[in-house]
């Protein structure tokens, strides 16, 4: 990438005014809701706190820190600690800038997982849900996500996990083993603490669904094929992200090549090579010394300005990622569970920045497809169906980069998997941009307490988020996401894929719909783009 486009990447990731400023704040203890004790782990006493109908255990280390030697290893065993620990976030990973992490971060040392559990005793253990945050493989942390409404709502534990991002998640180099995978070995590592503690918290270990949106929803489609996962999950949640997500040139942004979040280990390795070649003489290594022992004694402030020259996932070096995920799907090799999966209906509105005032909307199209395409897609998604040529360039990559390669993962799995297809479709989301619609991001706060607070939501939203939580925390438990107080939710068929439309009921309010339809799947499948 060059300057400029990683430039670009950086301040439109998070497109949709995700605002988590000071992740944490804004918890109020509930009145009539007594502070918990301290509750023993593995490795010590954490102590917790009431937040709303919830109790929550913020900052256990599930994994040592990643420094010095443990730079680009495998996540090691905590260490025990004496006493109890106090119930405090832990760092953010690093990170440049950003607005869950506005001052940015170099704090390697931050493998930590966040517990909130009802508040209201169980006598059966709970089924437990790990979410895992996106942020485009380079920023991003659990702590965000602040899950006291979604838990008490919905009778579950929920785990908000922390991960290695960018150069010191995914950097790979010749002869590193687990190159372009550290941070989905931390994903499993958390996933191991759940088995080994989740009993602790009243959650069962051998009820717990993985889930996660945008880089999170694949790297829970990569858990779903990976052989080293086996037993860490009975059920998965997808929320825009899959297995088979990939970009055409100048999709995303102007200037971006076609590409994936999965590529060769050897791709990853290379890339390494490239780097550290001209990164040796800046952090001034020492004769002898070698490429790998110098980057590992380097501050991880020298390194944070090139976290996203490593934003890929490298298959085929290791049993935690030994094929492509999106083959891996289509073959068959993954784990079979339930899984929910869906998309924003409007997801590439974040993006639209990115391209400035456009004008010529017949170019963007020749860009992407290249000329002799560009006629079909003009045909498909002519300009006069649409209020601007923004809004058509839009649908057309919404259609293209999201709401299809969901549909090709969901494709791939419901021949062998329930899998229960869906798309948000509020256009009035309090965290969308002006003058977009349901874009990508704009459901997390139906869901959880981003940053923890409350962002404001009509009543007809409220309604909506009560119903969201009620069919994921139902299916986290059961396998199904039916119940009382909302539709029907079918498993979609293999070859169209079908599932439920969600907007409040002053909107299309929530009813089945054909994704594969209403997101132009079978042209994009046909076109070859």
């Amino acid at each position: 990438m060059t300057k400029r486009l990683l430039a670009m990447v950086a301040a439109v990731v998070v497109p949709v005014g995700l605002l988590v400023v000071g992740a944490g704040a804004g918890e109020a203890a509930q009145p009539g809701v007594a502070q918990p004790g301290p509750v023993l782990t593995d490795k010590g006493l954490v102590a917790g706190k009431a937040v709303g109908k919830s109790l929550v255990y913020d900052g256990i280390p599930y994994a040592a820190p990643p420094v010095g030697a443990l730079r680009w290893k495998a996540p090691q065993a905590a260490r025990a600690w004496s006493g109890v620990r106090a119930s405090a976030l832990g760092n953010v990973c690093p990170q440049q800038p950003n607005p869950e992490a506005p001052k940015g971060s170099d704090a390697e040392d931050c493998l930590y997982l966040n517990v909130t559990t009802p508040a209201k005793p169980s006598v059966k253990p709970r089924a437990v849900v790990v979410w895992i945050p996106g942020g485009g493989f380079f920023s991003g942390a659990g702590s965000s996500y602040e899950a006291s409404k979604f838990a008490a709502r919905g009778d579950v534990v929920v785990v908000t996990v922390n991960y290695r991002l960018g150069i010191f998640g995914f950097f790979g180099y010749p002869g590193l083993p687990g190159s372009g995978t550290f941070g989905l070995q931390d994903q499993q590592a958390a996933l191991r603490w759940v088995q080994r503690n989740a009993r602790a918290f009243g959650g069962d270990p051998r009820n717990v669904t993985v889930a996660g949106e945008s880089a999170g929803g694949m790297s829970v489609c990569a858990q779903l094929t990976s052989p080293t996962a086996t037993g860490l999950f009975s059920k998965a949640i997808m929320q825009s992200g899959s297995c088979a997500f990939n970009w055409a040139d100048n999709s995303q942004y102007p200037g971006q090549q076609a590409d994936s979040p999965f590529v060769p280990v050897s791709r990853v390795e290379a890339n390494g090579k490239e780097w550290a070649a001209g990164k040796k003489t800046e952090l001034g290594c020492k004769p002898g010394q070698s490429t790998l022992q110098c980057l590992r004694s380097a501050k991880a402030g020298a390194l944070v300005d090139d976290m996203l020259q490593f934003t890929q996932i490298g298959y085929g070096g290791t049993a935690v990622a030994p094929y492509s995920p999106a083959k891996a799907m289509k073959a068959g090799l993954f784990h079979r569970v339930p899984i929910i999966s869906g998309n924003n209906h409007d997801e590439a509105d974040g993006w639209m920045p990115a391209f400035g005032e456009i004008k010529d909307y017949p170019k963007l199209v020749a860009d992407m497809v290249g000329p002799k395409k560009a006629a079909k897609v003009l045909q498909h998604y002519p300009l006069s169906r649409y209020a601007s040529p923004t809004a058509a360039w839009s649908a057309v990559t919404t259609d293209r980069i999201w709401s299809c390669t969901q549909v090709a993962t969901d494709q791939h799995a419901a021949g062998r998997v329930p899998v229960y297809a869906y798309e948000f479709a509020d256009k009035h989301s309090p965290i969308a941009g002006p003058g977009q619609g349901a874009a990508h991001a704009t459901e997390l706060p139906y869901l959880f307490r981003l940053g923890g607070y409350d962002v404001p939501l009509s009543a007809t939203q409220q309604k909506l988020s009560n119903q969201m939580i009620d069919y994921w925390t139902t299916f986290a438990r059961t396998g199904n996401p039916n119940g009382p107080d909302r539709p029907h939710w079918s498993p979609t068929g293999q070859r169209s894929i079908s599932g439920l439309s969600l907007a409040p009921t002053d909107q299309s309010g929530i009813h089945p719909v054909n994704l594969s339809t209403e997101h132009q799947c079978d042209f994009w499948a046909g076109l070859g783009s």
